[in-house]
């Protein structure tokens, strides 16, 4: 069984990830995929050097991730280039984690946790899509809370995502976060006990 877990900002999603992992799924972070992605000498560096220019690359040889945030940022066409090289790096990469994972352990549940599982068109990699829904004010004050970011910036971020609605439409299986993380365990042993019986 392959799960993608998915969820918008401060609804839980990583934390579910790690209470997953603790009951025993191999978790796979797209995040920690995404660091790798372009590293030197993979077709997806020689892409986002030629992309972006030679200055994205620092002292070190590696592609300087400041460098070339600065150069996305704000501007919606130059994210979707990245995206674009980068996206389909990090499928490959998980492709072949969860295809190496199954093969040694073929009961082993696996979660592929990735917070653009939608946006990036990953569902075509997983059995069932999982995702993390909370109330937008928690999300908001959450994300502050834990950020030190302004309300209006949390916000931006936000709305810069697919809705929970999107979501609720999407997914297979919802996981409400409006409450406590000890109520969150509990519905993650819950699933992962119905998942396993």
């Amino acid at each position: 069984m392959i799960i993608g877990l998915t969820g918008g900002i401060a609804s839980g999603k990583s934390t579910v990830a790690e209470m997953l992992g603790q009951l025993g799924a191999h978790v796979i972070d797209a995040d920690k995929l995404g660091h790798s992605a372009y590293v030197s000498g993979s077709e997806a560096f020689d892409l986002v050097v030629s992309t972006f220019g030679k200055d994205t690359v620092g002292t070190d040889g590696e592609i300087d991730r400041k460098v070339l945030g600065s150069k996305v940022f704000g501007s919606s066409e130059s994210l979707k280039k990245l995206t674009d090289i980068v996206w389909p790096a990090i499928k490959k990469m998980a492709t072949q984690e969860i295809q190496t994972v199954a093969t040694q352990r073929p009961d082993q549940v696996i979660v592929l946790e990735a917070a653009v599982l939608f946006e990036a068109g990953w569902e075509d990699i997983v059995d069932e899509v999982w995702s993390t829904i909370v109330d937008r004010e928690v999300a908001i004050e959450r994300a502050s809370n834990r950020d030190g970011t302004e309300r209006s910036q949390v916000e931006a971020r936000i709305d810069a995502q697919i809705s929970n609605e999107e979501r609720t439409e999407k997914a297979n299986r919802l996981i409400d976060n409006s409450s406590s993380e000890a109520e969150l365990g509990e519905k993650v042993e819950q699933i992962w006990n119905a998942l396993s019986a």
